[in-house]
């Protein structure tokens, strides 16, 4: 349950600022210059996942409709834009009435994703369309880095805990934003408490060094948090001897000790050693979580290992190497006038060093082989055809300007999980390849 269940205030700030001068500039330039008003079609895509990676992970799609909502400029904000000049008083005077009133669809949330999958669909006028560009890349390209992060990890977990607990690592807002991706990606909870108190993510926590070093002696340290927490805590078993250190944390808790934490050395031995030992104290179902500095590689390093759970954080929150997976948000269609008649027309960039975009208003699906796995991403801007017309991909989010599409997180992270086995099972190796199945355009 989150706060928003509970019925708890949520801040919930405009999000008209959080964009670039040249949105603004733009539609200064087209109210002046009479197109302002023309039907335009922009999508969110990236002609190409980071190197390495076999799929991509749409996450962020909830915070972008509560972005969407909550882009309007109040007279704080007009202040602002008449103070410095950033753009003339018509303009001003438009944007005081601004509300978003067009259609998006996209890629649901968790989904995957490949190069050029339209993963948003944002139809409107050219005017209320173009504004919100910095912000839906701003949190698609966040958060869906972070999911993909999330999602090599947990693939390589095997089914073990996950915890997310970067927080530390990264800007205070981000880390929340993260919490959020990560859970869509596979992880199971998190130690940041705005992240379970904003989005109802389980979240976990008990000490760290400082409080083992607070007290006189080790023993004292876990007596201390035993007697406050219970014998299901998780002691941590590093700051000295391990071996000591567990053989006190059974002696203090019992065999009813929950967990303990391994935070350093060479993970894999010490694991081995530390399951042991407690096996042989009696204490067979206390489980063993190891942190440090772990990466998926790290993680799939420990497949062999006798480890229950994995706490992760800055290679987490940071993408584990790739913060960003470069979408991009263009205009691919327009009205051929201002006309609400008027038909659209294909419009693409056609400059060179890489940067193509292929024009018009598309549709994706995905096409399985005989035993259901993805095949290939199709896109088309034409009739879909009907061996893939119930493989469509992109659902309706916003309908006339209002949230159609808001679901619980839950539902995100359990499409992820689904559409993850329906990848080929090269898509989880951790070494160096192409897109697990290839974008075909009709």
């Amino acid at each position: 349950m989150n706060a928003a269940d509970l019925g708890l205030p949520v801040d919930v700030p405009s999000t008209a600022l959080f964009t670039d001068q040249y949105e603004l500039t733009m539609l200064q330039a087209a109210l002046r210059g009479g197109t302002a008003s023309r039907r335009s079609v922009f999508e969110v895509f990236t002609r190409r996942l980071p190197p390495g990676r076999r799929y991509g992970v749409v996450a962020g799609t909830g915070r972008v409709l509560d972005a969407v909502e909550n882009f309007r400029f109040d007279p704080a904000v007009l202040a602002f834009l008449r103070e410095h000049g950033v753009v003339d008083e018509p303009t001003v005077e438009w944007l005081a009435g601004y509300r978003f009133r067009g259609d998006i669809s996209g890629y649901p949330e968790g989904e995957v994703y490949f190069p050029g999958s339209p993963i948003l669909r944002v139809e409107g006028s050219f005017a209320e369309c173009v504004l919100l560009e910095t912000v839906i890349l701003s949190i698609l390209n966040h958060d869906s880095a972070i999911a993909a992060a999330a999602s090599r990890m947990s693939a390589a977990a095997g089914g073990r805990g996950l915890i997310e607990m970067g927080a530390r690592r990264t800007h205070e807002l981000a880390a929340v934003a993260a919490s959020r991706a990560a859970y869509v990606g596979g992880f199971d909870s998190t130690s940041d408490l705005a992240a379970g108190f904003r989005y109802g993510i389980p979240t976990v926590g008990t000490s760290a060094h400082a409080f083992t070093l607070l007290h006189d002696t080790e023993r004292d340290a876990f007596r201390a948090q035993v007697e406050s927490l219970g014998r299901g805590t998780t002691l941590l078993v590093d700051t000295y001897d391990v071996a000591e250190a567990v053989r006190t944390a059974v002696e203090i808790a019992g065999t009813e000790l929950g967990a303990v934490r391994i935070d350093s050395g060479d993970l894999l031995l010490v694991a081995h050693r530390v399951r042991q030992q407690l096996d042989e104290l009696g204490a067979k179902d206390t489980r063993i979580v190891v942190t440090s500095d772990l990466d998926e590689y790290a993680i799939a390093s420990l497949a062999a290992a006798p480890v229950d759970a994995y706490g992760v954080g800055t290679q987490l929150v940071t993408g584990s190497g790739h913060p960003t997976c470069s979408m991009v948000y263009k205009l691919v269609a327009r009205a051929e006038s201002a006309d609400g008649r008027a038909p659209l027309v294909p419009v693409a960039k056609k400059s060179l060093g890489g940067k193509l975009s292929v024009g018009g208003r598309k549709w994706a699906a995905r096409r399985q082989d005989a035993e259901g796995f993805a095949e290939a991403e199709v896109l088309g801007t034409g009739a879909v055809p009907p061996e893939l017309a119930g493989r469509q991909l992109l659902v309706e989010l916003v309908r006339g300007g209002e949230v159609v599409g808001r679901e619980p997180l839950d539902a995100a992270r359990d499409r992820h999980i689904r559409a993850r086995k329906a990848l080929p099972m090269s898509a989880l190796q951790l070494s160096r390849g192409e897109p697990v199945i290839a974008t075909e355009y009709l």
